[in-house]
């Protein structure tokens, strides 16, 4: 078994693989904690799930959150008692990044990408609706060529609540009536529906501009299944899409990074069994 860690803004998401299989996922927020402090939340989580770090064999990371790469690092080979690899230039993919600065781009886009196109096919879109809203695109022949990066809903809804005074926070559910009658369900149709509007323009830009008019489009992150509901242009909702790449890319690379306990992290590991 493995164990992958995706490091966003504002969680972390933990997914546990048996070879292609997804046993489990875990969710933790994005804080200022020591390497020890997460690993408290997560040894209680992994006992929650009959699981010790016994069970691992390796783990890999992709992070957009650069504070925290190396606490999680070292909190792995403290730990679990072995170097974890993280998702960086270096690894093998199995596209091809067509990036004018591929160290520029983040290493979930990457395992987003490498996810959608080893398990959907080529050309594809991929949506990532988290913090930010990011847009990826793969062709037929596996080239990431580039994407875009807007606002996320979650964020043009508090950026909204906190710039105008008589504003309140408002749940992200649909509203039944584009026309709302509220101020609630008034700021609840325009930041839905003028969001999701904002997402079908975006995938019609990308297709005439690219000529892929039939190129599949996967979404993932937290905001997708709301997005989902409001426009017709998604073919795939996979909320587990960054787990599945960087389980993908950890299978393309084991070899080359075969990881093996230290005897310092094995008397870790029996500690905290």
């Amino acid at each position: 078994m493995i164990i992958v860690f995706d490091i966003g803004n504002t969680n972390i998401k933990i997914g546990l693989f048996d070879g292609d299989d997804l046993l489990d996922t875990l969710r933790i927020a994005s804080s200022n904690k020591t390497g020890d402090e997460y690993w408290l939340l997560i040894n209680d989580l992994l006992r929650l799930k009959n699981k010790t770090v016994r069970d691992f064999e390796g783990a890999v990371i992709s992070s957009v959150n650069p504070a925290l790469n190396y606490t999680f690092e070292h909190m792995v080979e403290t730990y679990f008692g072995f170097k974890p690899m993280t998702v960086g230039s270096g690894l093998k993919t199995g596209l091809n990044i067509k990036y004018d600065n591929p160290r520029e781009l983040g290493a979930d886009r990457v395992a987003d990408c490498v996810a959608a196109y080893k398990l959907y096919g080529g050309p594809c879109i991929v949506i990532d609706c988290g913090t930010a809203t990011v847009f990826n695109v793969v062709t037929a022949d596996g080239e990431f060529t580039g994407g875009a990066i807007t606002c996320g809903l979650k964020t043009m809804a508090g950026a909204l609540a906190d710039s105008a005074a008589r504003l309140p926070k408002v749940e992200l559910s649909v509203p039944k009536h584009v026309i709302g009658k509220t101020t609630i369900s008034n700021m609840q149709s325009g930041i839905i529906y003028g969001y999701s509007g904002m997402i079908e323009s975006m995938v019609a830009r990308i297709k005439r501009e690219t000529g892929m008019s039939q190129a599949k489009v996967v979404a993932t992150g937290g905001i997708s299944d709301i997005v989902n509901k409001c426009v017709p242009v998604i073919d795939v909702v996979d909320r587990t899409l960054t787990l599945r790449g960087l389980n993908i890319i950890y299978k393309l690379n084991s070899e080359k990074h075969r990881q093996v306990r230290s005897d310092r992290g094995a008397d870790k590991a029996k500690e905290n069994l």
